[in-house]
């Protein structure tokens, strides 16, 4: 599966994006699917991940209700709507697919095996 994101951009803190992450090939509606972003200097971090029937999902602790990952497998697409934003969250976000057939998503970015590009999304204080 390929995978795109986009819908990074410039916002000032408080301020809302919504990323989107389109998938190539009919396998990923069997998919869990996360979202992971590194800032400069730092490690890849998790961000949210959502299984592949779209009824679980997990979170960040310091991004839990003001992030919400959501996925459409009619469109092959997943989001990751943010709200107040933070600079903290300024970072190259990444969408990531997970093809083991596991219960349930994991935190690690080892578990997923493949990964789009990235966005930039810089929040201006």
């Amino acid at each position: 599966v390929q995978l795109q994101a986009s819908g990074g951009g410039l916002v000032q803190a408080g301020g809302s994006l919504r990323l989107s992450c389109a998938a190539s090939g009919r396998t990923f509606r069997r998919y869990h699917m996360g979202w992971f972003r590194q800032a400069p200097g730092r490690e890849r971090e998790f961000v949210a991940a959502i299984n592949w029937s779209d009824d679980n999902t997990y979170y960040l602790d310091s991004v839990k209700g003001r992030f919400t990952i959501s996925r459409d497998n009619a469109k092959n697409t997943m989001y990751l709507q943010m709200n107040s934003l933070k600079p903290e969250d300024t970072a190259v976000y990444y969408c990531a697919a997970d093809s083991y057939p596991r219960a349930l998503p994991g935190r690690s970015r080892t578990l997923y095996d493949y990964w789009g590009q990235g966005t930039l999304v810089t929040v201006s204080s």
